[in-house]
């Protein structure tokens, strides 16, 4: 990967900082893009500037994401990799969320996709580049207090999925990973029923997979130029299967595991 250049959404926390990290030091050329404008700075300053190339991103915004496509063009001349990461969480039951909540779910973690992948397309097409998806295991199966959050994942698994056979005869590698839980800033910043951050973990997060442990294994599946990629065995790999060949079951168990956060809705 040395001298490709990657753009990375999302990369102020979390999965997308270690991924810029990963990236910086195989002698990647890293675009990374968030609106804590602060952090990618802080990061860049650590790394080296030759390195990384900081761009303020609000993904819900299309001219942001086409203007983070074009200072990325016009610094490195290419864009080899796309890994559209940038996403928010959500924890309420249908029946109680505001509906603004699952519009916001919506236009970060999809149309956020949609948007950088449109403008960036054109330059991948001409690398023979990768696109890659940041989802979810409620990208697989539906998250009980999760809805807008599941949907989202889903829509960016299915224009995903449909991109790569568009482009089939084009050499245009897709990537959709899942990762299971892991250790971010993502469910401090989830938002409640009412649109507000919720502000604190309803898990343990001691006990997840590292950002960068999970970021390794995304480095790993681009280069290998993999279709999916589903982290953790139980959490992820074996949640996936029990969707396809005994979701009966897996409803029982998603929602007795959802039912034991503190202050779950289900109890």
């Amino acid at each position: 990967m040395k001298d490709k250049v990657v753009v990375i959404t999302g990369a102020s926390s979390g999965i997308g900082e270690a991924l810029a990290r990963r990236y910086a030091a195989a002698g990647s050329r890293v675009v990374v893009a968030a609106r804590r404008v602060d952090r990618l700075e802080k990061l860049a300053d650590e790394l080296g500037n030759d390195l990384i190339f900081a761009v303020r991103t609000d993904v819900t915004n299309p001219e942001d994401c086409r203007m983070l496509v074009e200072k990325t063009v016009s610094r490195f001349g290419r864009i080899d990799v796309l890994i559209n990461n940038a996403g928010i969480s959500m924890r309420a039951i249908f029946e109680e969320v505001d509906l603004s909540v699952l519009h916001r779910l919506m236009d970060v973690n999809f149309w956020g996709t949609v948007y950088c992948t449109k403008y960036a397309l054109p330059w991948l097409l001409k690398s023979k580049g990768t696109v890659a998806g940041i989802i979810s295991i409620a990208g697989h199966v539906g998250l009980p207090g999760r809805t807008g959050y599941a949907a989202s994942k889903f829509a960016v698994r299915g224009f995903l999925d449909t991109l790569r056979i568009e482009n089939l005869k084009k050499g245009l590698h897709v990537l959709v990973v899942a990762p299971g839980f892991t250790a971010s800033e993502v469910r401090f910043s989830a938002l409640n029923a009412h649109g507000n951050q919720q502000g604190e973990s309803p898990r343990d997060e001691n006990k997840m997979m590292s950002a960068e442990t999970c970021a390794g294994h995304i480095f790993r599946a681009i280069k290998k130029r993999k279709r999916e990629l589903v982290l953790t065995f139980t959490e992820g790999k074996l949640t996936v299967f029990l969707g396809k060949w005994w979701p009966s079951l897996l409803d029982k168990l998603a929602y007795n595991h959802m039912a034991k956060e503190p202050d779950s809705p289900f109890r």
